[in-house]
């Protein structure tokens, strides 16, 4: 056996010459590993200004140096790439989705908190959503809360003022436009935490609405994020 079962980090060998270079790769290996943060899980094409030590989740449909490795783990190693095999289980911080994930035996997945020995788990997700407020009496952020998904709350921050005749605003859904939060302030910098009394559950996409109290909208900018709970089904 030449490398690890595990990480493939490789082993010395008897007698070995240039000791130092095996257990230095091993070591860098080791080095990004631990504490796994991975640069992206989605990009299929390798990096061209990566740096020692960079890693990177293979996916489906990888190029060039990254062919053939889907489902493994790239790691930038002495100005090449080097693969260690991804295990259901692993966990990682996903620098691009700014999101921990855990790799369910065939990719990652964004917020995966419970996974059965089937393929079943439990999925914890902020959404984050940058919404341009046209003008009108409502402005629609279509889809902004998934199917299939139990919503805790809505959060935001308003990143430009938000103008017109409104002295202020609501958040809510179609049939509950006050769900997430009433008196909204509209200066920028203000911010808003909807929460419920009970979590709430979307069988299908629903929009957010945002409804000017007191007059209309004519424009501004909000950040939005959705935190909910999705739920994958065993093969």
């Amino acid at each position: 056996m030449t490398d690890t079962p595990r990480l493939n980090l490789p082993l010395l060998a008897p007698s070995q010459a240039q000791k130092h270079v095996t257990v230095n790769e091993a070591l860098t290996r080791l080095d990004a590993l631990v504490q796994l943060a991975l640069g992206s899980t989605t990009i299929t094409t390798p990096p061209l200004a990566a740096s020692e030590g960079d890693a990177y989740g293979v996916p489906a449909g990888a190029v060039n140096a990254w062919a053939a490795h889907e489902g493994q783990i790239a790691v930038y190693v002495n100005a090449g790439w080097a693969f260690v095999p991804a295990t259901q289980g692993m966990r990682a911080y996903v620098v691009d989705q700014g999101a921990h994930a855990c790799f369910d035996g065939t990719q990652w997945i964004e917020g995966l908190q419970s996974l059965s020995p089937n393929g079943a788990g439990m999925i914890q997700r902020t959404i984050e959503i940058d919404h341009v407020i046209g003008a009108g009496a409502t402005s629609h952020v279509p889809f902004a809360l998934p199917s299939q998904s139990v919503v805790f709350g809505v959060t935001g921050r308003v990143t430009t003022a938000i103008t017109g005749t409104a002295t202020g605003f609501s958040l809510g859904v179609a049939g509950s436009v006050d769900r997430y939060g009433s008196s909204l302030s509209m200066p920028q910098g203000s911010w808003l935490r909807g929460l419920t009394g009970a979590p709430v559950t979307y069988y299908n996409a629903e929009d957010l609405i945002l409804t000017g109290e007191g007059g209309d909208f004519a424009g501004g900018e909000i950040r939005l994020a959705v935190h909910c709970l999705q739920f994958a089904i065993p093969i």
